[in-house]
C-alpha cells in the first residue's frame, strides 16, 4: 500500500488555488505538500532497503560511484522499475557489474581519442530548447570495418557519460540526435545500434528522451527494420525529420550544432 503514495502529484500548479474559495485551494496545497513528504520518506526508506540487500546479497559489489552503496543510482533505478525493490536490485546488481567490468570509470578523453578523432559523434556545447543535454551522431563518418567494435562502444558510453554530467537541475534526459546525411551501406552497423539500446536500456535507463533521425536517406530503410525490434519501448521515442526541423523546433541561431546551420 505504501507504493501508492508515489501516484499522488508532488506539487501543485497556482492555477488549481481557486480564488473564488481560497480555503480549498489551500488544503489542496497542504495535502500536496504532505504528499511530497510522504514521498521523501518513503523513497529513502526504498533506497535504504535496496541498498542492504545489494550489500547483503552481493558484498563484492564494488562501492562509489556507480556502486552498490550510490544511493542517487538506486533511486533512479528504483523509479524506473516503479520502486519495486526486488526488480531494481535486480537490474542494478547487472548494471553495476557491467560498469566494472566495463571499465566506466576509467573512461576519459585520453582513453578514447582516437575514435573521438574521427568526428563521428560529439556531445554538443549547448543544450536543445528543452535544456536537455544533446549527444550528436554522424552516421556518415561511421565505418565499422575500419575500427574495432569495442572501440567505439567506449566512445559511445564514454559520450552518455559526458552528456548526463551536462544535466541541469530538474532535467533527467538527453536527446540523441543522428545526422544520416550521406549516409551509405558501408556505414551500417547493425551490432553497434544493439549495444548502443541494450546500454540505454539496462545501464541508463529512461535516461533518452527523444532520438532524431535526420535526413534519412532511402538506404537507411533496411536498416530501420533491422534496428526498430531491438529498440524496444525506445522505438516510440524516434523521430524521422530534417535539417530544417532541427534548427528550428529544437535550437536557437545561437545555439544549433554547427553541422546543421545553413
Amino acid at each position: 500500500m505504501a507504493l501508492l503514495r508515489f501516484r499522488y502529484p508532488l506539487s501543485l500548479p497556482l492555477s488549481s488555488l481557486s480564488s473564488s474559495s481560497p480555503a480549498h485551494g489551500w488544503r489542496r496545497l497542504r495535502c500536496a505538500a504532505g504528499n511530497q513528504a510522504l514521498f521523501s520518506v518513503d523513497a529513502k526508506k526504498l533506497v535504504l532497503e535496496v541498498k542492504e540487500q545489494l550489500e547483503r546479497e552481493h558484498p563484492n559489489l564494488p562501492v562509489g560511484k556507480n556502486g552498490r552503496d550510490d544511493e542517487d543510482m538506486i533511486l533512479w533505478f528504483l523509479k524506473d522499475r516503479k520502486f519495486s525493490v526486488e526488480e531494481a536490485v535486480m537490474k542494478l546488481t547487472k548494471a553495476i557489474k557491467w560498469y566494472e567490468d566495463f571499465g566506466v570509470s576509467d573512461l576519459c578523453k585520453e582513453s578514447v581519442k582516437s575514435v573521438y578523432g574521427t568526428g563521428k559523434a560529439y556531445v554538443h556545447d549547448f543544450l536543445d530548447n528543452n535544456g536537455r543535454p544533446v549527444l550528436v551522431v554522424v552516421a556518415s563518418k561511421h565505418f565499422p570495418a575500419k575500427q574495432e567494435p569495442i572501440e567505439d562502444e567506449k566512445l559511445c558510453v564514454y559520450l552518455i557519460e559526458n552528456a548526463l554530467s551536462k544535466l541541469p537541475p530538474g532535467t533527467e534526459e538527453i536527446l540523441g540526435i543522428f545526422d544520416l546525411r550521406g549516409f551509405r551501406i558501408e556505414n551500417g552497423d547493425v551490432q553497434f545500434l544493439k549495444f548502443l539500446m541494450d546500454v540505454f536500456y539496462y545501464y541508463y535507463p529512461r535516461r533518452l528522451g527523444q532520438v532524431l533521425f535526420v535526413d534519412a536517406p532511402f538506404v537507411f530503410q533496411p536498416i530501420w527494420q533491422l534496428v526498430k525490434p531491438l529498440m524496444r519501448s525506445y522505438a516510440s521515442l524516434v523521430r524521422f525529420c530534417d535539417m530544417e526541423t532541427v534548427r528550428k523546433e529544437y535550437f536557437t541561431e545561437s545555439t544549433v550544432p554547427a553541422d546543421f546551420k545553413d
